[in-house]
């Protein structure tokens, strides 16, 4: 008897665009549900953009009920002022979740890149080639809700190691 899949939303996050990509995984299959962008006017205020983007993702959390989270976590800003925006808006990609009652798992862009491609330096190209092999017949709108998805394939391949490791894995 399979168990029942869990929905799993992986997150991208961006102020201009966050992607998200829903997946959906059985313990041994993956199935692509749902992806898009939600995305934000740089002609707005800051607070405007990040109550647009919280906005637009609880909207998202409850139209499509995920059970778990996972987000990128993000290092690479171009200068102080746009890491710091960054920052803000990575903020409220995490708290969405997290106000639903999601658990939310966070993972490097090395980690995803290795979990999706089997090398940590892989070419974005690499990535949405991967996500498109592992999730048949998916088409992204955006590279941000490719890259979603590919945090999405890599909870799943991390989720059952983490809940053994919270759980303090004991060897039979």
């Amino acid at each position: 008897m399979r168990p029942r899949p869990i929905r799993i939303l992986g997150l991208d996050p961006g102020l201009q665009h966050t992607g998200w990509g829903l997946i959906e995984h059985d313990g041994f299959r993956l199935r692509f549900v749902a992806e898009g962008v939600v995305s934000t006017s740089a002609a707005e205020d800051l607070p405007d953009r990040l109550l647009a983007l919280h906005r637009g993702l609880a909207a998202m959390i409850d139209q499509h009920t995920p059970d778990e989270a996972a987000v990128e976590n993000t290092y690479v800003a171009r200068n102080p002022d746009s890491a710091l925006k960054l920052g803000q808006a990575r903020g409220v990609v995490v708290l969405a979740p997290a106000l639903a009652g999601l658990a939310v798992a966070q993972y490097g862009a090395m980690e995803v890149k290795r979990a999706v491609v089997g090398n940590g330096h892989a070419a974005k190209e690499q990535v949405q080639a991967m996500v498109k092999h592992l999730l048949p017949g998916v088409t992204f709108k955006r590279a941000d809700a490719a890259d979603a998805l590919a945090v999405a394939i890599c909870h799943a391949h991390h989720r059952h190691s983490r809940q053994a490791l919270a759980r303090g894995y004991q060897p039979a």
